[in-house]
């Protein structure tokens, strides 16, 4: 940190936007407005535009001065920068300009929207890790800036390796320009979100189970106003949450279902949430092969994301009354391990033959949803690493979206304003006849069918959804985790993808 403040910085103070106890071991990045170049210092490092086109590669930089522009201009094109979508290229000042050194980040060749200057910001702030101070001169105000300094924030999340009590030094961010408190503090806590959700997914399964990921947003959730309610294995039981129960019984660390509330004094709807949370999926005695069973500590990222919503959701005073149901479990093999044949009974009385016990996250969802329907809400959201099928059909980027067309357009609104992806795929009603059980309701898979995974996973969630009640279902077994290199403001490994969405829907 510089030891002087320059002309026109201007800090964030957290406690003005009730985030400081949305989690006391915040480590997000404050960032700080500078309302004129001049302010700029020889310790730090520059972001800029760059846009491609075929007459070159030109400067983005609203804010700085011609003589600065014409500098970095040549040092561009000196160095043969581009402009690409998803590059960066760091060099020494050009004469002139008063940092320790520029980095120019690629806006690509098409229209600079919103979405390219967010994820720019992002790709930039991914590549960069040592320094005193980052400066982005990407936008000077509104929505614009908005996006700059989410991307940012998000490119600056590390994961911190376990055991390690210690961060270490990442340079601050600053900002040429303005951005008024209110958006400000909707970019950090939405920033904020995904950071806990990065963290959660990425803790090693040993660390976190059910018990230990309910104690853990407990802790967070300390002096935010949200009621907690958790179901142990017993109560579980008691109140006929047979999906829960199923698939956590075969492993020493019992299940819970952790339920969150927000209630603000004169709500506008009412919104339920259910998110997956199988802290780790072995497969139980359907047993994965070694190799799939490697990142299976992912599969609790759906409640990872909702109980992220909700916490923000409160910090930032949503007038959503917000139900969020998180459903634990740890699906393991071993002698009280749910068995392929066993019948078990859902809350709301819905029988379901097990035929694969690998298919567990649709049991415990349709627990979840059962619960969210008899409150009767105005919209039901539900997240889940759900299917394999979803990764094979969307890749990595895209998160499959079902449900009615009131929950679909809904979801599609709210990624569509936060600049994430979702594909909307349908819910074929022939696939039902494929769920046909002699002895049950319904049964939850179709052992040897390999056509259209993901959908039949969606048309099982239906069951469990109550009639005219609008229902979203997204399938983020693709985004929730990047197994190649960095893009835009998404790090290889969790990716908190989809976190802003669901957030945008209940700040709506």
């Amino acid at each position: 940190m510089l030891a002087s403040r320059p002309t026109g910085f201007r800090k964030l103070r957290p406690e003005r936007y009730r985030i400081a106890r949305y989690d006391r071991a915040m480590t997000l990045p404050t960032p700080v407005f500078l309302d004129s170049p001049h302010a700029l210092s020889s310790a730090d490092i520059l972001v800029v535009g760059l846009h491609k086109s075929d007459n070159g590669a030109t400067i983005h930089a609203p804010g700085l001065e011609k003589g600065a522009l014409e500098g970095l201009t040549a040092l561009a094109a000196a160095i043969d920068a581009d402009g690409s979508i998803d590059s960066a290229w760091r060099q020494g000042p050009p004469v002139g300009l008063n940092v320790r050194s520029v980095v120019f980040t690629g806006l690509g060749d098409e229209a600079i929207t919103v979405d390219r200057l967010r994820e720019s910001a992002g790709y930039a702030a991914l590549q960069i890790s040592q320094g005193e101070r980052i400066v982005f001169a990407l936008a000077e105000s509104g929505d614009e800036l908005s996006a700059v300094v989410e991307g940012a924030l998000l490119g600056s999340h590390r994961v911190q390796k376990t055991g390690k009590s210690s961060e270490e030094p990442r340079p601050s961010l600053a900002f040429l320009g303005s951005l008024d408190d209110r958006a400000l503090a909707k970019v950090m806590v939405s920033a904020h979100a995904v950071w806990r959700v990065r963290d959660l997914v990425t803790m090693p399964p040993n660390l976190l189970n059910p018990v230990s990921f309910v104690e853990h947003i407990t802790s967070l959730a300390s002096g935010t106003g949200l009621e907690i309610e958790v179901l142990d294995e017993k109560q579980l039981l008691a109140q006929g949450l047979g999906g829960i129960s199923a698939v956590g019984k075969g492993s020493q660390n019992p299940p819970r279902l952790m339920i969150l509330r927000h209630r603000p004094t004169s709500p506008s709807r009412h919104v339920a949430l259910v998110g997956k949370g199988i802290t780790f999926d072995s497969g139980g005695l359907s047993l994965k092969a070694p190799n799939a069973m490697v990142g299976m500590k992912y599969d609790m990222t759906g409640a990872a994301v909702m109980a992220a919503v909700t916490l923000a959701a409160s910090a930032l005073s949503s007038t959503t009354s917000i139900t969020a149901y998180l459903c634990l479990a740890e699906n393991m093999p071993s002698g009280s391990a749910s068995r392929p044949n066993d019948v078990i009974t859902i809350k709301g009385g819905k029988t379901v033959e097990i035929l694969n016990t690998d298919a567990e996250g649709r049991l415990v969802m349709a627990d979840g949803l059962s619960l969210a329907t008899e409150l009767g809400p105005d919209l039901i959201v539900d997240i889940a690493t759900l299917t394999g099928a979803a990764r094979i059909a969307l890749g990595e980027r895209y998160a499959g979206l079902m449900g009615t067309p009131e929950g679909i357009a809904e979801l599609e609104a709210s990624a569509g304003r936060v600049g994430e992806r979702v594909w909307g795929m349908p819910l074929p009603r022939e696939l039902r006849s494929l769920l046909q059980s002699d002895i049950a309701d319904i049964a939850n898979a179709k052992p040897g069918e390999v056509l259209g995974g993901m959908l039949l996973a969606g048309v099982f969630l239906k069951e469990f959804v109550g009639e005219g009640i609008p229902w979203a279902h997204l399938d983020i077994a693709g985004p929730a985790n990047n197994s190649s290199g960095a893009f835009g403001y998404t790090p290889k490994g969790a990716t908190g993808a989809l976190t802003r969405t669901v957030l945008d829907v209940v700040l709506s």
